[in-house]
């Protein structure tokens, strides 16, 4: 037991240090989850707390469950007009985009570190995908509000790209260990694809349905929806894994798919199913830099940058121009998604695959994945907000770039909103220390028993309360 309490207490001290560290980080411009990707090299074999951790299996199930939660809680917080929106272009990135990127990186791993076309493409479908956790994570955090269409397709493409990095992944370690042809490989791409978005959206009109009966008797338990919502996404994940299918793309689909059909009751469990994704993200990133070793990664350092430098500033924008252009993207909308290609868990969990298969010389891959997601969450994640300032592909209303709405009388909000739509709504500046939900903002905001607040020329006056809670909340213009 005293065993116990230790480990306990080292888990306990090192999540909430690296919490802390992440929101003064994210305050500086840097990525939230670098910190947990750091932090976990500290205490690993190679940093001061030494710990041998070589447990690839557990690390790639512990890593596709977080991965299922991430999703999950995306696919929750995409709205079906930004699905929509984004849906059309985010296919080509999601497919015929990663396809490229894996093909270019691959050129340059088989001239940088001396391996043929099959392991060399191998690597470049590792790294190829975008990570759903880094862009969500980072699109909320980055403290400025994108274009619609620029943002809807950089969270659909992060929530569609998985299944077809997964595919190249998995029909290249067969190619490597010759048991596998070009029929099989192409049944592997209609399962993964097929099967995953079968799952998904079946799944998500039952969960969806259900949650309607149960949120018309119980239209305030939040938590227990959020953990309704939690259990049946990883049964989502699993089924769809167990008949060959993408558990990435079903869950992914799930949560878009309830979203759509049981808005009020998603909406009301919201708050929770966040801090569900953030203590897997948490846990995940951890974990991962627990199992890297620096010093070999720093011995790979000169090929890790060559990979890295093709992959962030050749592969992604040229896959990007060559899917965006032919639909009217502009130039600069075309160089901003081009630049937020986020690396994160994805390709260093996909990096498990060829290890847990023995292919030869793969921890190799695995070093260099995960240089490449450093090297991504560094450079792409710390300028987002630069570049989209830069590129001016921000609606931002302090810069005068959109009209507020104008309010004719006032409206009558629920404080189950998520803060984030109703600032968007308004055209007003997020604030800067948000809470989830609008009623819970102004929980937090509301000083000395007021019930009113105005930001940025709205009018915030709390109307109903339930329990401890906000219900309702009046809105209207301030007058000038």
């Amino acid at each position: 037991m005293h065993t116990f309490n230790l480990i306990l207490l080292a888990a306990g001290l090192l999540t909430l240090m690296s919490l802390v560290a992440g929101v003064m980080s994210a305050r500086l411009g840097l990525s939230f989850l670098l910190v947990f990707l750091v932090a976990g090299m500290l205490v690993g074999v190679d940093g001061p707390g030494g710990i041998r951790f070589y447990d690839t299996q557990l690390t790639a199930w512990v890593g596709n469950a977080a991965l299922a939660i991430i999703l999950l809680e995306g696919g929750l917080s995409t709205r079906m007009a930004t699905f929509r929106a984004g849906l059309r272009p985010a296919i080509g990135l999601a497919t015929l985009g990663v396809a490229v990127t894996a093909g270019i990186v691959g050129v340059t791993a088989m001239a940088a570190m001396g391996v043929d076309w099959r392991y060399g493409l191998l690597l470049g479908a590792i790294v190829s995908s975008t990570d759903a956790a880094a862009v969500f994570s980072v699109l909320r955090h980055a403290g400025v509000q994108l274009d619609s269409r620029v943002s809807s397709t950089l969270e659909v493409e992060s929530g569609l790209n998985d299944p077809m990095a997964v595919f190249l992944t998995l029909a290249l370690i067969d190619t490597i260990r010759a048991d596998s042809g070009l029929v099989d490989a192409l049944w592997l791409l209609v399962r993964q694809a097929g099967f995953g978005a079968a799952v998904g959206l079946s799944a998500g009109w039952a969960m969806a349905w259900l949650m309607r009966v149960v949120f018309a008797r119980a239209p305030h338990q939040g938590g227990l929806l959020a953990l309704m919502l939690l259990s049946a996404g990883l049964v989502v994940f699993a089924s769809a894994g167990l008949i060959e299918g993408s558990g990435f793309l079903a869950v992914y689909l799930f949560g878009v798919r309830v979203r759509a059909l049981a808005d009020e009751a998603s909406r009301g469990a919201a708050s929770a199913l966040d801090g569900y994704a953030w203590a897997a993200q948490a846990g995940l990133f951890l974990l991962l830099g627990l199992l890297v070793s620096p010093n070999q990664m720093f011995e790979d350092a000169g090929r890790t940058l060559a990979v890295a430098a093709t992959l962030i500033f050749v592969a992604r924008p040229v896959a990007v121009a060559f899917c965006l252009l032919p639909m009217r993207f502009s130039p600069r909308e075309v160089l901003f998604i081009g630049w937020v290609g986020l690396r994160g868990a994805v390709p260093i969990v996909l990096a498990l695959f060829p290890l847990m298969a023995q292919v030869p010389g793969s921890y190799r891959f695995f070093n260099v994945a995960f240089a490449v997601v450093l090297l991504s969450l560094l450079l792409q994640g710390t300028f987002l907000s630069v570049a989209a300032r830069w590129l001016r592909v921000v609606a931002d209303p302090k810069t005068g770039g959109a009209e507020p709405v104008r309010l004719q009388g006032h409206l009558l909000l629920d404080g189950s909103l998520p803060l984030a739509d109703v600032c968007h709504f308004f055209q007003v500046p997020l604030p800067e220390k948000a809470s989830s939900t609008l009623g819970d903002w102004l929980e937090e905001a509301l000083i000395g028993g007021a019930s009113q607040l105005t930001w940025h020329g709205v009018v915030f006056e709390v109307t109903e309360r339930e329990g401890d809670g906000v219900a309702q909340v009046r809105v209207t213009l301030a007058r000038s």
